[in-house]
């Protein structure tokens, strides 16, 4: 691979691809950020894109480049004159399933951050084009082997209040759900996170990658393993690594990796390890987990209704709770939907959004 595109380069996955890309001499063909314009600027001095893309026409005068496309339409205009056979999309939320559907309707393979693109339209994308940037995914990718297996596992950390008293999550506030335990991501996630619903979603993502509905998820504090595989043979391995995003982003853009890209774990620093189950009380979306594992299409009406109730918990406009409340209310009313195609996808997730909102 001589050159990749990279969707969402501002935020921390586009940040460490560009530290890979320059440690394997990959060039950037384009760049595409939302609105941090400032550090956007700083990489195009670095790495010199052939073409760039920013989410609003308003920020148009503050890039420094002359080859700028803006909004949604722009991206897909930049994909498509693109040369490059690999996009990164690293974009976050339901922004990222159309330049998903776009690349690989080019043939174009996806190194694929964007959850969102396999929760919401997984049945229509074809896998085979798909290479997944995500440390539980890559983790159950590295463990596999092509051995009979009877059950995957991936692990979550919890989230922020893994630790609070049920009573007092009732208060929880937007700012309580960003300090994450473990490490420091954008806001999305990391109120998906503490809600569960990014581990529902890394489920379904796997489901749809590997092919099987056999599959779970743990709480480990440490976030030192980050996916386990139980072979039919009665035996488990896990994948032990560091919580750092080049790993899976070098196989990603490289295949295989054979030279150090992270210090070894050590296990004494780690000294002990411990699994605990998901509760739904702490966790209401967890109440839908093996439904929504036998339907899968109902990935898009739990994204749409997530990314609307995220809005309305950081405008106040309801409690930590409630926002997994809205999510199983828009599950009930809309479980008998099913897409047909992407026209149908589009129209299902507008429906639930105005419901919900």
């Amino acid at each position: 691979m001589s050159s990749i595109v990279l969707l969402g380069s501002t935020g921390s996955i586009g940040v460490n691809t560009l530290i890979v890309a320059q440690r394997y001499n990959i060039a950037i063909e384009a760049l595409v950020a939302g609105r941090n314009i400032d550090l956007l600027n700083q990489q195009i001095a670095i790495h010199k894109p052939k073409m760039v893309a920013i989410a609003h026409e308003a920020d148009r005068h503050k890039v420094n480049h002359d080859n700028i496309f803006c909004g949604a339409e722009g991206i897909l205009s930049l994909i498509e004159m693109s040369q490059s056979s690999t996009i990164v999309n690293a974009l976050v939320g339901y922004a990222g399933l159309a330049p998903t559907l776009k690349a690989t309707s080019l043939g174009k393979r996806v190194a694929l951050a964007n959850k969102e693109s396999l929760v919401v339209a997984g049945a229509f994308i074809d896998m085979s084009l798909i290479t997944p940037i995500d440390s539980e995914h890559f983790g159950l990718w590295y463990l596999m082997n092509e051995r009979p297996l009877s059950k995957l596992y991936i692990t979550a950390s919890g989230g922020a209040f893994r630790e609070w008293e049920l009573d007092k999550m009732k208060d929880a506030t937007f700012s309580d759900a960003l300090k994450h335990p473990n490490w420091s991501m954008g806001n999305k996630i990391t109120i998906d996170s503490a809600t569960m619903t990014n581990k529902l979603f890394e489920l379904l993502e796997a489901k749809w990658l590997f092919g099987t509905s056999s599959i779970d998820a743990v709480i480990e504090k440490k976030s030192i393993i980050h996916a386990l595989a139980e072979f039919k043979d009665g035996s488990t391995t896990a994948h032990f690594a560091g919580v750092d995003m080049k790993l899976p982003i070098a196989f990603a853009l490289r295949g295989e990796v054979t030279e150090e890209i992270l210090p070894p774990t050590d296990l004494l620093a780690i000294g002990a390890l411990e699994f605990l189950p998901i509760e739904a009380a702490r966790y209401p979306i967890w109440n839908i987990k093996e439904h929504i594992l036998k339907n899968p299409h109902l990935g898009v009406v739990v994204n749409a209704a997530n990314e609307v109730a995220i809005e309305a918990f950081q405008k106040e406009q309801c409690s930590f709770f409630g926002m997994s409340e809205m999510i199983l209310d828009a599950y009930k009313k809309f479980e008998d939907v099913k897409a047909k195609n992407i026209d149908d996808i589009i129209e299902i997730d507008k429906e639930v959004r105005a419901y919900v909102e």
